[in-house]
């Protein structure tokens, strides 16, 4: 979600292509003038626009510039429905106005974006329009294939299809790695390429994505677990998982995978 807020200098720029005038249009117009007064009840209410655009993912921005209230949706929500719709006005409004964000709120949407329908429709639609950046998987100190390939034989009796490997472009420490089944494709942050991080670390961490190709999502209700009690109890047979942890924390400080 992004949000910007009031500033001088006209009206949102860019190439828009305003929602059709249809009840589903006119109904978010109502809701995000509805929250805005609740918000903001002292200040006039300006003048709502509502695009869809077709993104990559589920995006949604809102802007507030020069008495207009500009919110751009992602296509793919333009079938949820009105309970899920009002909600993500209140986050949008709550974050725009440097407001507590709902809880109640926060939760609806994301137990609607969690739904396996509505997961498997983003995953179709980031591989018709995303475009994964990552790296080649030979790395200046490490290379991804071969890991792949070792930990393949070594755990998975050479039977896991190889998805497609690289390095981030960027050297996050937040984000160590990631699985992203829309591409198929592992991607390892490239903070971990180089010779002061142990191969043992950078091969837990490929080990843990791989595992997300064996034990796949779970979707109970509206909730989506990721790391399922089965994923657990794999990971922790990797041999040296306590030390990798521990080198990975003292290198990196608190990374996580996906």
């Amino acid at each position: 979600m992004e949000v910007e807020r009031e500033r001088p200098g006209g009206a949102p720029g860019g190439n828009r292509q305003p929602a059709a005038d249809t009840a589903l249009a006119r109904n978010i117009v109502e809701i995000y003038g509805r929250v805005f007064s609740r918000l903001r009840p002292r200040t006039p209410l300006p003048e709502i626009h509502v695009e869809f655009r077709a993104y990559a993912n589920a995006n949604a921005q809102i802007k507030l510039d020069e008495g207009m209230l500009l919110v751009r949706l992602a296509d793919t929500l333009g079938g949820a429905p009105i309970d899920v719709m009002e909600a993500l006005a209140e986050i949008l409004l709550a974050k725009l106005f440097r407001r507590p964000v709902p809880r109640a709120s926060n939760d609806l949407y994301r137990r609607y974006l969690n739904r396996r329908e509505v997961r498997h429709n983003l995953d179709l639609v980031r591989q018709a329009r995303g475009h994964k950046r990552v790296e080649p998987p030979q790395g200046k100190a490490h290379n991804l294939e071969e890991i792949f390939e070792e930990l393949n034989f070594r755990h998975f009796f050479g039977l896991m299809a190889r998805p497609t490997l690289g390095w981030s472009p960027q050297a996050s420490r937040s984000m160590l790695g990631h699985y992203d089944p829309s591409h198929n494709t592992i991607v390892i942050s490239r903070v971990l390429d180089r010779p002061a991080v142990p191969r043992l670390a950078v091969d837990y961490i490929m080990f843990h994505e791989m595992l997300h190709l064996r034990h796949p999502v779970e979707h109970k209700g509206g909730r989506r677990r990721v790391h399922t009690r089965a994923f657990k109890e794999a990971e922790r047979q990797f041999p040296g998982f306590e030390e990798a942890k521990a080198v990975l924390k003292r290198l990196l400080g608190a990374g996580h995978v996906d």
